[in-house]
């Protein structure tokens, strides 16, 4: 399912839509998170096209967030690469889908504000949340629920459970997986809606929760 454009203009912000597994807690406080520290490595290539508006610049300052596999227990070199995967005759998905077990946990790729929660017929539950910085927006759809008292406006810190990995929305309710999606933040009031960029190499940290 790819998210690119308007494509999820949706319902509402709904913070009722919880389905929580066995566990509930209030998100981790971004400022217990350990300090982002720049890798020596070099910036990775970005791997398909690229939106004109994506200057190695940006793609210098996401490497810099040493982003986390954001499910539980998934290591960087299990992920498929189907970012430029066709949707449409005219679009790419321009997302990665990780492939996992209902209810796996859901986690923050990096210490993030909570912008948007709601559902609509596309990516079913979704989340929208940014950097610290606001300079990168992450999406996630196909939840099965949030957990249990998130609320927009939380900051959370890399490795803390948001969701879970669902099937709701347009996903094959045969093939849990979350939808995960890394924008540049776009301007003005849809921020939401930014240049896509692939994480398939940008990824620094397996998927471990705190």
């Amino acid at each position: 399912m790819g998210v690119l454009g308007g494509l999820l203009i949706g319902a509402a912000c709904s913070r009722g839509v919880v389905r929580p597994p066995a566990e509930s807690v209030r998100p981790t406080n971004a400022s217990r998170s350990t300090t982002i520290v720049v890798p020596s490595a070099p910036t990775p290539v970005h791997v398909g096209p690229r939106n004109a508006a994506l200057s190695d610049r940006d793609l210098d300052a996401l490497w810099e967030r040493q982003l986390m596999v954001p499910v539980a227990g998934m290591v960087r070199t299990s992920l498929h690469d189907d970012f430029t995967a066709k949707r449409g005759s005219d679009r790419i998905h321009g997302a990665l889908d990780i492939v996992a077990l209902r209810f796996t946990p859901v986690l923050a790729p990096d210490d993030c504000v909570i912008g948007r929660m709601f559902a609509g017929p596309i990516g079913g539950i979704v989340i929208y949340a940014t950097d610290v910085t606001s300079h990168f927006v992450y999406y996630f759809a196909h939840l099965d629920g949030y957990l249990r008292g998130l609320a927009v406006g939380d900051r959370v810190a890399k490795g803390s459970v948001i969701g879970y990995v669902g099937t709701t929305g347009n996903a094959p309710p045969d093939t849990p997986h979350l939808h995960f999606q890394v924008m540049k933040r776009g301007l003005g009031r849809v921020w939401w809606d930014g240049p896509p960029i692939n994480p398939i190499f940008f990824f620094a940290v397996d998927g471990s929760r705190r």
